[in-house]
């Protein structure tokens, strides 16, 4: 397998997808929220880029959820808080959700064989899955304001990680990929600490949102992987 991680949505070129699984992160905090919602019993998460386009889905007993800025966008059900996508309010409901970066990237990465949500929370769990994919794989991180986030690199250097442990085969990895890993191997004790370090934590915490960086930073809580079917994400 070769493995080869992508630092930011902008980065996400057609000719470094195609033929690949993609596993897409944003840690802070849109892929974590998909695994949450779908780990909660939501019906699926259907991932889109525009405010207008989440409205224009919309169906009866859909939810409306997204952030803009990092607030949840007005008239939404939901902003992009994991704690908040609990059973009693998500359970057997459709997810239309809209964030800054990470459904953004989840649009990039349509021309994958196949598309999956990680993060630190189901980290473990993507790389089993990419694995029995049995593809070379490409881990998109979305980033911040079209930059590089710390904590998608820290989580791709975990996937990294759990890969080299769980695969019967040496994978290869491309320079950033091995740098992201060293990167999560100094950091591996203290994920909490590094989420509140880096620029989105520190713009969160400062916001209201450091109950979001707690749950975000739980590396392996959940064994939900969220796989792209059609449009709308559900449970692998």
């Amino acid at each position: 397998m070769h493995i080869e991680v992508i630092s930011n949505v902008n980065e996400a070129r057609a000719d470094r997808i195609t033929h690949r699984t993609a596993i897409v992160i944003d840690v802070l905090r849109a892929t974590s929220t998909i695994v949450t919602a779908l780990e909660a019993g939501a019906a699926g998460v259907l991932p889109v880029e525009t405010v207008l386009e989440a409205r224009a889905l919309q169906r009866p007993y859909d939810l409306l959820a997204g952030e803009r800025f990092c607030r949840k966008i007005a008239g939404f059900d939901l902003g992009n808080s994991p704690p908040d996508f609990i059973p009693e309010t998500v359970k057997n409901r459709r997810v239309i959700l809209t964030t800054t970066n990470g459904t953004r990237a989840m649009q990039k990465a349509l021309r994958a064989d196949t598309v999956l949500a990680g993060s630190l929370m189901n980290g473990s769990a993507a790389a089993r899955a990419a694995i029995d994919l049995k593809r070379d794989l490409v881990l998109i991180c979305s980033g911040s304001h079209d930059e590089f986030a710390l904590e998608d690199g820290l989580c791709a250097g975990f996937i990294i990680d759990r890969l080299q442990a769980f695969s019967q085969t040496p994978a290869e990895v491309d320079d950033f990929g091995n740098a992201m890993l060293g990167f999560y191997r100094s950091t591996a004790g203290r994920l909490s600490e590094a989420l509140l370090g880096s620029a989105t934590g520190r713009r969160l915490a400062k916001m209201g949102f450091a109950r979001d960086i707690e749950q975000c930073a739980k590396s392996d809580c959940s064994a939900a992987v969220p796989k792209l079917q059609g449009d709308t994400l559900v449970l692998g």
